[in-house]
């Protein structure tokens, strides 16, 4: 963002803040520093959109409304009381959860948004441990596509790119309305409209090639309100494969609620002094099975097969050797 445009955006802030009335585009235009530089009606118009756009993907409250039945056009204003960060107390095991969660991200992009929230956290007088000790480190991967393409799902905008199926080598363009980015079996998807074949599909992002273009203007792309992204992946891949394995584990009470919502209760067991749920899971991919399970760390304990308890022992050995996985 350049300079110029985050000091308009301040004084829009600081503008909206301190009026209670709501301020209509034109009187907004004529007190806030910056949208003088506007060169016409319609230059400020596209201006002012996209700062409003920018204020609440920021998460600032904007609000519309008339000060009276009487005025012809919607104004906007902040409410304070929506807008004011309440006091953060955080225990120092939710604190060390923070810093956990700020390691989670192996992506360069999501990284830095992390570390963007640690710092407001800090300004807001939290103290997070960054080195704080864990005996395993989960690492949640993403890949290259997986940025981009989230931006055109938070912008509504079409993209194309091209993607090689699962059974063949070869390349094909695709153009897709994207709906949204989800993860399904320790694998990332996007899920939307395809233009080419003129039906939802769902695509695997590590079979993506190359850049992932965007097609068209921001907001064209509307998720259907029916439509849940996860059942509908679910249901593609269980269509597409059949289970290779099944998998026996035991899940400690309260923890790893992805894995618990894939695996069928069949009874119970305590290891150590930790109560917990004997579960079975079918496995579709038993390589990326086991980096995710091993992602859980202590709270998950693959019982069966023997070649998948010892894959994600391996796993866990090479974290805490620091060796990379």
């Amino acid at each position: 963002m350049s300079t110029a445009r985050a000091e308009r955006l301040v004084n829009l802030v600081l503008a909206l803040l301190s009026t209670r009335q709501y301020l209509t585009a034109e009187r907004i235009r004529g007190i806030v520093p910056g949208y003088a530089d506007a060169t016409s009606d319609e230059a400020f118009s596209r201006m002012f959109e996209r700062d409003k756009t920018e204020l609440r993907e920021l998460g600032i409250p904007l609000e519309t409304g008339r000060n009276s039945v009487f005025d012809p056009v919607e104004g906007y204003r902040i409410a304070r009381r929506d807008y004011e960060l309440g006091e953060i107390d955080l225990a120092p095991d939710e604190a060390a959860a923070v810093a956990l969660a700020v390691r989670l991200w192996d992506s360069p992009d999501l990284t830095g948004q992390a570390q963007g929230a640690l710092v407001k956290l800090r300004a807001a007088g939290v103290e997070v441990d960054e080195n704080a000790p864990t005996i395993v480190e989960p690492r949640v991967h993403t890949e290259p596509a997986f940025a981009p393409l989230l931006a055109a799902v938070q912008d509504g905008q079409v993209v194309r790119f091209d993607y090689r199926r699962s059974d063949s080598p070869e390349r094909r363009a695709r153009t897709l309305e994207p709906w949204g980015v989800v993860s399904w079996r320790a694998r990332w998807y996007v899920v939307g409209h395809d233009r080419d074949r003129d039906a939802p599909r769902c695509f695997r992002l590590s079979r993506i090639t190359g850049e992932v273009r965007r097609v068209g203007k921001p907001g064209a792309v509307r998720r259907p309100r029916d439509v849940n992204l996860l059942d509908f992946v679910a249901g593609t891949s269980e269509r597409d494969s059949s289970p290779v394995a099944r998998a026996r584990l035991w899940i400690a009470d309260g923890r790893a609620a992805g894995v618990r919502r894939r695996a069928q209760p069949v009874g119970r067991m305590t290891v150590g002094d930790d109560p917990g749920d004997v579960m079975e899971l079918d496995l579709y991919f038993p390589e990326s099975a086991a980096d995710w399970i091993a992602g859980h760390g202590e709270d998950v304990l693959v019982l069966e097969p023997d070649v998948l308890a010892k894959s994600v022992r391996d796993r866990l050995e090479r974290v805490v050797h620091g060796e990379d996985g």
